[in-house]
């Protein structure tokens, strides 16, 4: 009798976590061109797809509805996560993108702290010896490589949209998060206007760089720039927490 009680709870089990891969494939997809906008050309979406699905079946496998999030928020998770861990993988990103990220960063930090205002562009561009156009470019190019820089100090896609993680956390964590949540809200109300709506556009209404583009009559590249330079303003201000950490 046990046995077959078992067997039977199984068999429901194994078809509940078909029914959610079924469900929710169409959000692997929907991530995966998500973040395909903004990464280099040689990131394909099917690479992306792939991972994504992995981690679709490990949430299905995972999923605990007594936690409180719901499947799709768990899901989420679950699927840019594995996305991310495929393209740390890769490596694809040059150390070159990466060391000029870090020179903006320092820029911006130092002409706020000096001035106690947003660093404009020409600012930024001027204290790095850049004409205007490099500097735009140069933007451009670690439109990539900051996925996985601004992880470091928690600054995702996941905290940047929602706080429905909060809830999957332990005491401690769920504090420290709370807490970084509440200061990263006031410093992306501190950004200038329109970084502050390309991010909203982008991360709330889950727009590609091309429709935020379409909206606020900019091209694409423009929208890419814009994006770029707020993220490295909001890693730049919150330095701090990468030291607490």
């Amino acid at each position: 009798m046990g046995s077959n009680t078992q067997k039977k709870a199984q068999t429901q089990s194994t078809e509940q976590e078909q029914d959610y891969v079924s469900e929710y494939s169409p959000l692997v997809k929907r991530i995966a061109h998500h973040l395909i906008a903004r990464l280099p050309s040689s990131v394909l979406a099917e690479d992306l797809i792939q991972a994504g699905m992995i981690g679709l079946i490990e949430a299905s496998r995972n999923f605990n509805p007594t936690k409180g999030a719901s499947f799709s928020t768990y899901a989420g998770i679950r699927i840019r996560g594995a996305m991310l861990d495929e393209m740390r993988k890769g490596d694809w990103a040059p150390r070159s993108v990466h060391r000029n990220t870090r020179k903006v960063h320092k820029a911006i930090r130092e002409i706020e702290n000096k001035t106690g205002r947003d660093a404009k562009d020409m600012e930024v561009a001027e204290l790095m010896g850049l004409t205007i156009k490099e500097y735009h470019s140069m933007l451009q190019d670690t439109k990539g490589a900051k996925i996985f820089t601004f992880e470091e100090i928690g600054l995702d896609d996941d905290i940047l949209s929602s706080t429905t993680t909060i809830a999957l956390m332990g005491p401690l964590e769920k504090l420290q998060k709370e807490n970084f949540c509440e200061v990263l809200a006031l410093e992306i109300a501190k950004l200038p206007e329109r970084e502050r709506l390309v991010l909203a556009l982008y991360y709330d209404e889950e727009l590609n760089l091309r429709e935020v583009g379409e909206i606020l009559n900019v091209s694409e590249s423009r929208i890419s720039q814009i994006h770029s330079q707020a993220m490295i303003r909001l890693q730049a201000r919150m330095q701090e927490w990468k030291t607490v950490d």
